[in-house]
């Protein structure tokens, strides 16, 4: 294994998946002076190719031993999801029915835009900063938590999202004027 693309920090599909995540947290960084549509526009966007190349991560096993220390901070957190509110204002909330496997029912659940975003931002800036730092045991746990997080929560939460915004985009504001969204 001296070649660093057969190793999984460095292979093909997790180096896709370190630059599309660096370019959705980039952009929720830079979200001053973005209108309603363009945001749902680049959502469109980045959500399906960030599900696409989480989908296609190397799977990696970790003890968690060396688990980098998050670098999102709360007033980071705050400061995107604000930022995320403040585009959407009254489209920002939603609901959504959520299948409950035990109870073997549906219930309704109120979610916004903007923590879903803003959770994903999180879980995406923190693993971005361990590959910054490029200690190589810390790349491969972060690999692990991303991707297992991937497949506990940020995933349904990146779909439920992108749901929304689609409906935004296409149905609650068909025969509106695009600029409008």
């Amino acid at each position: 294994m001296n070649n660093k693309t057969e190793i999984p920090i460095y292979s093909h599909n997790t180096i896709e998946f370190v630059t599309v995540s660096a370019e959705f947290c980039a952009y929720l960084e830079q979200l001053e002076g973005k209108n309603r549509h363009e945001f749902i526009e680049t959502m469109q966007k980045l959500l399906p190719l960030l599900y696409l190349k989480a989908l296609l991560l190397p799977q990696v096993d970790s003890e968690g031993d060396f688990l980098p220390d998050d670098q999102v901070t709360e007033a980071d957190y705050n400061w995107i999801r604000n930022a995320i509110y403040q585009i959407m204002k009254e489209s920002d909330e939603y609901e959504d029915l959520v299948y409950d496997e035990g109870m073997q029912t549906e219930e309704s659940k109120w979610k916004t835009i903007s923590e879903g975003l803003a959770d994903m931002y999180q879980a995406l800036r923190n693993f971005v900063s361990a590959y910054q730092q490029r200690v190589e045991a810390c790349m491969l746990d972060a690999l692990w938590c991303v991707r297992d997080n991937f497949e506990l929560y940020w995933g349904q939460n990146l779909v439920d999202t992108l749901k929304q915004l689609h409906k935004i985009r296409y149905v609650l504001n068909s025969g509106s004027d695009e600029e409008d969204l």
